[in-house]
């Protein structure tokens, strides 16, 4: 402020009251992050009682994906961003007919047009939760690929978030190292070769080489367990 040419600081009690509103904003801030995480942790003891496969997949690829956060250097922020977005990727499934879900064979093209709107499911569900907006949308372009041939919207290169483009590659990792029904999952190293062999169509490169990096950096450390911040809890690395 400024009155006959002398510059007037704002009083105390303005600079205190200001302040005050700063920290209020702040705690506001906290409590709906707080009330969002807390609904969040709900909704993932729903996806858990309809289908503990999905809910596990969800925890594994929480767990490669921060490995592969670690390894590309992702700063903290992004780091807790791309956990929520990689647990809630398949959050959508909730909403997927139990006979499509659960079919212990391969799916019909019709039951696999189904599958595929998994990913706008999960859009839907968390996209009006506070501060999720950029969690909603990472964990809706989960398929899309490097090449444009993904879906929901075909997106291409980068284009596609870098967090969304992580989860494709843990994803994709654990469906293939899983043991399902129908098959029985791929050795590790055989899993490396199909990710390297579809770098640059289906993978984003770069990428890939972070996730074989970190990956080879976790196997060296021989523990059983990942640790997920979110639930405070670990999980057994080979649950699948």
């Amino acid at each position: 402020m400024k009155k006959n040419n002398v510059f007037e600081l704002p009083s105390v009690a303005t600079a205190l009251s200001l302040l005050g509103l700063a920290t209020m904003v702040e705690e506001l801030k906290r409590d709906n992050k707080m009330i969002s995480e807390q609904a969040a942790r709900t909704i993932l003891k729903a996806l858990d009682a309809k289908d503990s496969y999905t809910f596990g997949h969800s925890m594994r690829v929480a767990y490669f994906s921060l490995v592969t956060g670690t390894e590309a250097e992702l700063s903290p922020v992004e780091m807790r961003e791309l956990e929520l977005s990689a647990i809630f990727h398949d959050i959508g499934k909730i909403a997927t007919p139990d006979a499509v879900l659960n079919k212990p064979s391969r799916l019909s093209e019709e039951e696999f047009n189904i599958m595929k709107q998994h990913p706008d499911k999960s859009y839907e569900i968390l996209k009006d939760f506070p501060d999720f907006q950029k969690i909603a949308e990472n964990a809706r372009l989960h398929h899309e690929r490097y090449d444009g041939k993904g879906y929901p919207l075909g997106l291409k290169g980068e284009e596609i978030p870098v967090l969304a483009r992580i989860i494709l590659i843990a994803d994709t990792f654990d469906a293939m190292t899983s043991t399902r029904p129908y098959r029985k999952g791929l050795p590790y190293e055989v899993a490396y070769e199909e990710l390297e062999q579809f770098s640059g169509t289906q993978f984003d490169p770069n990428l890939v080489k972070c996730f074989i990096s970190g990956m080879k950096k976790e196997a060296l450390k021989n523990e059983d367990e990942f640790f997920i911040p979110l639930l405070e809890r670990k999980f057994n690395k080979n649950a699948a």
